[in-house]
């Protein structure tokens, strides 16, 4: 399974405008294609049904659940915190949480980790120090495996500063959670993804065409 990518929408129905389903929803209408389930204070069936209704509105985009925790409730893909297990179990997609060098190198199986946070968050006031994208870049050229940005992320010029840091991505989870208009915002910053992505066609002064692309590959992917 390939490693998240793009917008990836992390959830939290206690800030949900209009409800989860209405915002992940709204969301994939405007790009995002990943989503990880969080809601970890949920009973496991209430869980489990919640991800039968996620993966429904992701089916039809070909977009992909990731469950947070050892779990993947009825599923194959799991993001894992920092602090364990070690090793981590056997899923086709496994990602861990990651904030220094330390845990970074620590890593085995995982198919992609998240680094976090690169600015300050409402999500987790006084969570840092954050990191910036020359924080982040640092990290990133540690790292064996893809990376995704995390962390106060709510603008398109984040985003584009995260894909130029060497980022495959970034997770989001206010900028859209809370959102007037989940599709506007998702849409918003997924262009900007897709932007920072796009090769770049320069004309030389002898009429050769030349290719820029975006440093966004890091030690090691392809894991």
């Amino acid at each position: 399974m390939t490693p998240p990518s793009g917008v990836v929408l992390l959830t939290d129905r206690l800030v949900a405008r209009g409800g989860l389903d209405r915002v992940v929803a709204g969301a994939v209408a405007g790009g995002v294609r990943w989503v990880v389930l969080r809601e970890k204070d949920l009973p496991r069936a209430e869980r489990t049904a919640l991800a039968v209704d996620l993966r429904a509105i992701l089916a039809d985009v070909g977009g992909t659940l990731v469950v947070a925790g050892l779990d993947p409730l009825g599923g194959d893909a799991v993001h894992l915190p920092a602090a364990g297990p070690y090793p981590p179990p056997t899923h086709n997609l496994v990602g861990r949480s990651c904030h220094n060098e330390a845990e970074l190198n620590r890593l085995t199986t995982e198919h992609y980790a998240t680094v976090s946070p690169v600015w300050p968050t409402k999500t987790k006031p006084g969570y840092g120090p954050p990191l910036g994208p020359a924080g982040l870049r640092k990290l990133i050229r540690t790292s064996n495996v893809p990376v995704l940005a995390l962390g106060g992320v709510e603008t398109p010029e984040q985003v584009t500063a995260c894909v130029k840091a060497g980022a495959v991505g970034v997770a989001v989870l206010g900028a859209i959670m809370r959102a007037p208009d989940p599709t506007e915002t998702a849409a918003s910053l997924t262009s900007a993804y897709v932007e920072a992505v796009t090769p770049v066609l320069t004309q030389t002064r002898r009429g050769v065409t030349q290719v820029s692309t975006p440093q966004t590959a890091t030690k090691g992917q392809g894991k």
